[in-house]
């Protein structure tokens, strides 16, 4: 008998990641997102270290003080790097990519979730 493998990160619409449901919910749906991606990524590289509500926690109640906020999006892109990396994927996430993307129209959750998904179709 057989198992599939079960898919640590799930593949996910970046466009509805980034534009629809945020615009449905208010905005509450980037922090589900947030909570789950790291929660995946956690999960994958099979570390009890590696934060999964941290970032979450910063985003929520630090994110007016800018710098916290910019530091925690610069951390999750390395945090995919890493997941690319043990996905056993060449690593293409930047987090100065994601960084600079972020101040043009919140792009930089697309590009995370873009790159996220690469991972994802690895192991589909």
């Amino acid at each position: 008998m057989t198992t599939a493998l079960a898919t640590p990160v799930k593949p996910r619409n970046p466009v509805l990641v980034w534009l629809v449901w945020p615009l449905i919910t208010l905005g509450i749906y980037f922090f589900v997102w947030y909570y789950k991606i790291h929660k995946e990524m956690a999960d994958l590289r099979r570390d009890p270290e590696a934060p999964v509500v941290g970032p979450l926690l910063v985003m929520l109640f630090l994110s007016w003080t800018g710098i916290a906020a910019i530091i925690s999006f610069w951390r999750t892109g390395t945090r995919i790097r890493q997941s690319q990396e043990s996905a056993g994927l060449a690593p293409s996430c930047s987090p100065l990519v994601g960084f600079l993307l972020n101040f043009l129209f919140g792009l930089g959750i697309l590009y995370y979730q873009l790159e996220l998904n690469k991972i994802a179709t690895r192991f589909a």
